[in-house]
């Protein structure tokens, strides 16, 4: 029996377009009720057939190459992701140089199918490579493009054309990557932070997706710059004394960046909306999801991952957002803020896991403290976001 394939049934890039194509990450080594595993494998069926990854190390790395085998997988047609993994320090470096890579070959298409315009190819091939350069930077668009050039060329008169042969050897270019450079808080937040900032400056067309635990969750649960006040975790046995730091705040002061923060569980139609706007965005991208981890030590169970980032959003933990530069031109503000006002006390939520109520066992005095302290630097946090959004342009 053959499956046919229902990718062209609804529109991919909705919630329940998105559900139709089948995931290009499988079987992964990672714990049961991840928060990481379902926005990659949410990435994989929006973009998989044509996605470039790179991935810093740390548990990502871990459970998308678990040895001796690895999760991702091709499509019926044999397409899937290209994944290749960095050092930890690196990765942001290591994906931009990816991409310089394809980017020189895919220009070099273009001069090849520019010229071709002017040679003497029939009328078919020369409208198939006009098709192809209108569509040079469409993704979706690219792979119709892409599918017709290589048809009109392969059983053409035209074989031994200099041209022709140039661009059958530059095949695999032909189609628009989707360039995702991955990680978790610890790469980005961190010991990665100086390559994120270096190629979110660059203003090239790269998504950067940080799986944020707010944990080196790979170590088994060191502070980062991503932990929030009160957290205990390695090196904060009794809570971690600074804020979190906000990355994002710190992207978008370039102002042509596309930054947003995510949580699945909260919201999935803005999850998806978020994810497919920022990889049409003709420039860098950073999504920062909201991502539980076993060791948050969720007390109902990893088995309510979900439900626990809705309740994220909803006690204010977590903020929904994203700034979109593209809006500026139309005369908009950038930055919408896509969460509402906390409707679930904001203790309520620190109580609801070990790596926050494990603190008040042992230093009841300091965690009150610090648990005021949170609270505090999350509404202030959001009291900005506010001011932000409700800006005139």
């Amino acid at each position: 029996m053959t499956l046919t394939p229902k990718e062209d049934v609804l529109d991919r890039n909705t919630l329940k377009g998105s559900q139709l194509v089948r995931p290009l990450l499988e079987f992964n080594g990672a714990c049961p009720g991840c928060g990481e595993t379902p926005y990659i494998r949410l990435l994989t069926q929006l973009f998989g057939e044509r996605m470039i990854i790179s991935n810093a190390t740390g548990c990502s790395s871990i459970w998308g190459a678990s040895a001796p085998s690895i999760p991702y997988t091709t499509n019926a047609e044999g397409k899937g992701p290209a994944w290749a993994n960095s050092l930890f320090e690196d990765n942001a470096e290591y994906g931009y140089g990816i991409f310089l890579g394809v980017k020189q070959n895919r220009e070099k298409l273009a001069d090849l199918m520019k010229a071709g315009l002017e040679s003497d190819f029939d009328e078919n091939i020369k409208n198939s490579f006009g098709q192809w350069l209108e569509s040079f930077s469409n993704g979706e668009a690219s792979k119709k493009a892409s599918a017709r050039v290589l048809e009109v060329l392969k059983d053409s008169k035209y074989a031994s054309n200099k041209i022709a042969n140039e661009i059958l050897d530059r095949k695999d270019y032909l189609v628009k990557k989707s360039h995702w450079i991955l990680g978790g808080d610890g790469w980005a937040y961190d010991i990665g932070y100086g390559g994120v900032d270096h190629v979110l400056s660059m203003g090239d067309d790269v998504n950067l997706f940080v799986m944020d635990t707010e944990i080196y969750s790979n170590t088994g649960g060191q502070a980062s710059k991503s932990s929030q006040t009160g957290q205990v975790a390695k090196f904060a046995a009794a809570g971690k004394k600074t804020r979190k730091k906000d990355l994002g705040m710190m992207a978008m002061s370039y102002g042509y960046v596309y930054v947003a923060q995510i949580a699945m569980g909260a919201n999935m139609n803005h999850t998806i909306k978020v994810i497919a706007e920022a990889e049409r965005y003709p420039g860098p991208s950073l999504i920062i999801a909201y991502a539980p981890c076993i060791s948050h030590g969720i007390k109902v169970g990893m088995g309510s991952s979900m439900k626990q980032e809705k309740f994220a959003v909803d006690s204010g933990y977590w903020h929904l957002y994203r700034y979109n530069p593209l809006l500026r031109e139309e005369g908009k503000n950038p930055f919408l803020l896509e969460s509402k006002e906390p409707v679930s006390p904001y203790k309520d939520f620190l109580q609801s896991e070990i790596r926050y109520s494990s603190l008040k066992n042992v230093f009841p005095d300091v965690a009150e403290r610090l648990f005021d302290e949170s609270a505090k630097n999350a509404r202030e946090r959001y009291e900005t976001y506010k001011r932000f959004a409700e800006m005139k342009y």
